[in-house]
């Protein structure tokens, strides 16, 4: 593991020792391992997910939904433990095929519509109750554009830097700062664009800003890798502003804590069904 001549061989065989802590989830084929049939709450909007920055956009975007008076958003949330393998499942892999979290059922139709992705979850979301979204096109196109930015720069984040930096059994210097440049070059195109915007459409707080929230805005204020003076996250002055305004919304830190099942007790919510739950 730790051989810096490696050779890749002809072809690829999965080694499990390999996977260091995520090794009993890891593997190269889909499909369930177990039978687990998924609960069922009394709430039309079933979610089935886990308090990482892709559930954490969902979670945030409901909790906004109930702050604006959706009554209709009003959700139960169930934790997939997926260091436990819950997202192998047979019902959560009839939910979502790819096996990841967040996936959602909406029992308010006929038949009941599945949907997984995260920004699919918000889309679906935000045109059903016919808010955080721009109306204008221009606004609502903007709006998109840094949806799936988002979806196709996480990666570098979620499963490059923090992977490397925070997880990984050992720490190797190329691919710590492969990804920190990416993280850093990322953090530079937004710190551009809000340079002179409130959010991330102009001024109007969308579900784009709360998706890029869960990822960078909770890497600039500290929630996840504890990487903040590792990347200097306090030179992007305008994408720290945005976090912070962003993090002083109520919806927002209830949001940050459905589905959360490690850190400070009071501030774990492992299953959700009302507001209560969260205290």
């Amino acid at each position: 593991m730790s051989d810096n001549n490696y050779v890749p061989p002809k072809v690829w065989q999965w080694d499990s020792a390999s996977g260091g802590k995520f090794a009993n989830i890891n593997r190269p084929v889909s499909g369930a391992t177990h039978d687990k049939v998924l609960p069922v709450g009394e709430h039309p909007l079933q979610l089935h997910s886990l308090a990482t920055p892709n559930g954490v956009k969902v979670t945030i975007l409901l909790e906004e939904l109930l702050a604006a008076g959706v009554e209709q958003a009003e959700y139960d949330a169930y934790t997939i433990k997926v260091g436990e393998g819950d997202q192998f499942g047979s019902g959560f892999v009839e939910l979502n095929p790819n096996s990841k979290i967040p996936a959602l059922m909406d029992q308010s139709v006929n038949p009941p519509i599945r949907i997984f992705e995260s920004a699919s979850i918000m889309l679906y979301l935000a045109e059903k109750f016919d808010r955080f979204i721009p109306k204008e096109i221009a606004a609502r196109t903007e709006c998109m554009s840094w949806l799936f930015w988002q979806m196709g720069s996480a990666p570098f984040l979620g499963g490059g830097f923090g992977h490397f930096y925070a997880y990984a059994p050992e720490k190797y210097e190329y691919p710590i700062n492969r990804y920190a440049m990416e993280v850093k070059r990322q953090l530079d195109v937004l710190d551009k664009h809000l340079a002179d915007k409130e959010f991330f459409c102009g001024d109007e707080y969308s579900i784009a800003d709360m998706a890029i929230f869960a990822w960078y805005g909770e890497l600039v204020t500290g929630t996840i890798y504890q990487a903040q003076e590792f990347l200097d996250t306090a030179s992007y002055k305008h994408v720290t502003r945005w976090a912070t305004q962003i993090r002083q919304r109520p919806a927002v830190q209830r949001g940050e804590r459905v589905n959360k099942v490690w850190g400070p007790e009071e501030l774990q919510v492992e299953e959700r069904h009302s507001a209560a739950d969260i205290s």
